[in-house]
């Protein structure tokens, strides 16, 4: 399983108290992404390989998700043509996959992948793909992180 997660609440983009720098997450989006991590963790994918986008909104989403500092890649920033064969490529056996990166690189993966989408992630969301032993992919669906909240209230 690989899980696309889009980083939490930018603070340049909010008046929420932010953790710093200005680069970073707001408070809020920190307990946000604590909410995911938590859901996810529930699934099962607390040990999975951690890879996030080098920018410090996604570094510190990955962080309050699990706990521990994801290994950066520059690819999950700049979300080229080759994202599908990047993701393929970095997805070991038997080992589920979290990426943390941004919205347009969701969107544009979601558009490849054929996945009727809305115009731009929320902050937090999680898409879930299957990857076959051929190396297709397929979009499963996506939770939200009211989503992840909802679950954890049950």
């Amino acid at each position: 399983m690989v899980v696309l997660v889009r980083h939490a609440e930018r603070c340049d983009r909010s008046d929420n108290p932010c953790l710093g720098p200005q680069d970073g997450i707001t408070k809020a989006g920190s307990e946000a992404a604590q909410v995911v991590g938590q859901g996810l963790t529930r699934l099962g994918m607390a040990q999975a390989d951690v890879l996030s986008s080098p920018l410090t909104r996604t570094t510190q989403t990955a962080h309050y998700m699990f706990g521990k500092d994801a290994q950066t890649q520059e690819w999950l920033a700049d979300c080229a043509s080759t994202w599908r064969n990047d993701i393929v490529a970095h997805k070991r056996t038997h080992r589920n996959l979290v990426l943390v990166t941004h919205s347009g690189c969701i969107g544009d993966f979601e558009a490849m992948s054929g996945f009727r989408h809305a115009a731009k992630s929320e902050y937090g969301s999680s898409l879930f793909v299957h990857i076959d032993n051929n190396g297709q992919l397929q979009v499963l669906g996506i939770v939200n992180t009211e989503d992840w909240r909802k679950l954890s209230n049950e």
